[in-house]
């Protein structure tokens, strides 16, 4: 009876805490513990592995309804998932950009894309008929500038350095030939 009230677990016993807030725990645990900072997972990597799940269980997508996706999670492969499960049964079974857009209610990067380019090249008809079409889909227009505005950075990046310009928002094909106008 005494072996049950030992001060200290047996060696097989390992404790393990997770926390988001590890100064809410007391010194005493802290100091006896291995703290291991999680870092957030990069879109390419969570596309990665949702294209290996999709395919595994059969389900059509799109790759750019998975970028959509990925960018959502902020970081979050669980996060990932869940959004995943929820675009699946909004798209009836299937996970394709326009579905996507519409569940998160994001703008379309294509027509982000579109928009830099009309603005590259000054065309002003186009730049009038692409803003009624995105106003047809009642767009936070904050949001709209501050990917215009991203997209702008990333532009800028390629124009003076093109080998910083990285893939993980799938989008350096376009970024590269954005740099080019």
């Amino acid at each position: 009876a005494s072996d049950v009230y030992k001060s200290t677990p047996p060696e097989h016993v390992k404790f393990l805490l997770a926390t988001t807030d590890p100064q809410k725990l007391p010194i005493t645990v802290l100091s006896r513990c291995l703290q291991f900072s999680l870092k957030n997972m990069t879109p390419d990597k969570i596309v990665s592995y949702l294209e290996t799940v999709l395919k595994s269980e059969n389900v059509s997508y799109e790759e750019t309804a998975l970028w959509q996706l990925g960018r959502a999670a902020q970081g979050s492969m669980r996060d990932a998932l869940s959004l995943t499960d929820q675009a699946i049964a909004y798209g009836q079974g299937e996970v394709f950009e326009h579905q996507v857009n519409a569940m998160l209610g994001t703008i379309d990067r294509g027509r982000v894309f579109k928009l830099a380019e009309i603005l590259a090249t000054g065309h002003v008809s186009e730049l009038v008929s692409l803003l009624c079409a995105m106003a047809e889909h009642v767009p936070g227009y904050d949001e709209v500038l501050h990917a215009v505005m991203q997209l702008w950075h990333k532009v800028a990046v390629a124009q003076v350095g093109p080998r910083a310009v990285g893939n993980t928002e799938g989008d350096k094909t376009a970024i590269m030939q954005l740099s080019l106008l």
